[in-house]
């Protein structure tokens, strides 16, 4: 999977629930943003719920393609 920008890509395609959102969750941990492709139905729910639970920025950008970054506030946010 290509991306525009920093994020780490990860192909989740074929892979059932909750699997998608454990490759996410081990992803984030050193990654700023992800993409990810997940077509399993019920990914894109289980990864807005992922990232709400952390505190992270959930976009779907696409059918089964989604963008998950840390939020990034305070004097910090104008540095980048």
């Amino acid at each position: 999977m290509a991306n525009d920008d920093d994020s780490v890509a990860i192909n989740a395609r074929g892979m059932k629930c909750p699997w998608p959102a454990l490759r996410a969750a081990r992803a984030m941990r050193e990654a700023h943003a992800i993409l990810i492709e997940a077509d399993d139905p019920i990914a894109g729910a289980e990864l807005a719920a992922l990232s709400a639970q952390h505190g992270w920025d959930f976009a779907a950008i696409g059918q089964d393609r989604y963008r998950l970054s840390h939020r990034v506030s305070g004097p910090e946010a104008h540095e980048i």
